[in-house]
């Protein structure tokens, strides 16, 4: 157990970096918001499916542990959707800034229904995070803030992104439960819920229509979805929701880093010195993981 907690922090992280890379996909292929994020879940359920089935992996007993599972599907499904909407809106480095203020959320649900209390050293990582979110979105907000519906899009997918985590982590706490077998219905559920949605909001454009797109579409599944989210499905049970929501804000540094060189936009020195201290901020907060 020891072990595996010594690198969780690293896995999630790589899981992160790996997940922001995804927003250039979202960026380039023209698919609904909705309707990719069904894709990219709809891959991925094959891909756990055949996983889970080479492994021998068993669904958990537990019907409690079935609905969290579920549920996280779900509100992952409109976490990512909202999330490509914001994109859309306000651009990949903003959205996921956006997105990354799941922090705030997890650490208020890990104090007030999972008992995590803040020390100072986690409340000084909280605030340098908080410094650096601000520093690195500063720049972005007063050239976008006319996409008032790529903002608050943005917010709450944090939200949806944040209740996912805490459904993963509740599945464990009703009964520990393999790995693809929960990303299997994690995937599906979420692929199923957004059928509708899909084909209401994305009826023009709601599926890739060249081989390339179809390409990127299923490196979306197959990467971002199945070895991304996954890494970040296996770590939550060995970090605290505090932790886990400073480690993702790795995301808003990809992110910037592919604004940089990825789409040739320029980055002021005030956004380079808020991925430093975000930087920082993370490395207080998994210093204090260790020593604990």
């Amino acid at each position: 157990m020891d072990k595996i907690k010594s690198y969780a922090a690293p896995m999630l992280v790589v899981g992160c970096v790996l997940f922001g890379l995804g927003s250039l996909i979202v960026k380039f292929v023209p698919v609904g918001g909705y309707a990719i994020a069904f894709w990219r879940l709809l891959i991925a359920s094959f891909i756990f499916w055949f996983l889970m089935k080479l492994k021998r992996q068993r669904f958990p007993k537990s019907r409690k542990a079935m609905m969290y599972a579920a549920l996280a599907g779900i509100f992952l499904a409109f976490d990512l959707s909202f999330w490509h909407e914001s994109v859309y809106a306000v651009g990949p480095g903003i959205s996921t800034l956006l997105n990354s203020l799941q922090i705030f959320f997890l650490a208020a649900i890990g104090y007030f229904f999972f008992g995590e209390r803040q020390t100072k050293l986690q409340m000084l990582s909280l605030f340098l995070a908080v410094a650096g979110v601000v520093l690195i979105s500063g720049e972005e907000l007063q050239h976008n803030f006319d996409g008032m519906y790529g903002i608050i899009i943005g917010l709450i997918s944090a939200g949806f992104l944040a209740a996912s985590m805490v459904m993963i982590k509740k599945v464990h706490e009703e009964e520990p439960t393999a790995l693809f077998s929960l990303m299997f219905i994690l995937s599906l559920s979420g692929a199923l819920v957004l059928i509708i949605p899909s084909l209401i909001f994305n009826p023009d454009n709601l599926y890739p229509t060249t081989f390339t797109d179809w390409g990127l579409v299923f490196i979306y599944g197959a990467v971002m979805q199945c070895v991304a989210w996954g890494m970040i499905a296996y770590t939550i049970p060995y970090l605290s929701l505090g932790l886990t929501g400073l480690l993702l804000l790795s995301e808003p540094v990809v992110a910037l880093v592919i604004d940089y060189f990825g789409l040739d936009k320029p980055i002021n020195h005030w956004q380079w010195a808020g991925a430093v201290l975000t930087l920082v901020a993370i490395y207080l907060g998994t210093q204090k993981s260790k020593t604990s």
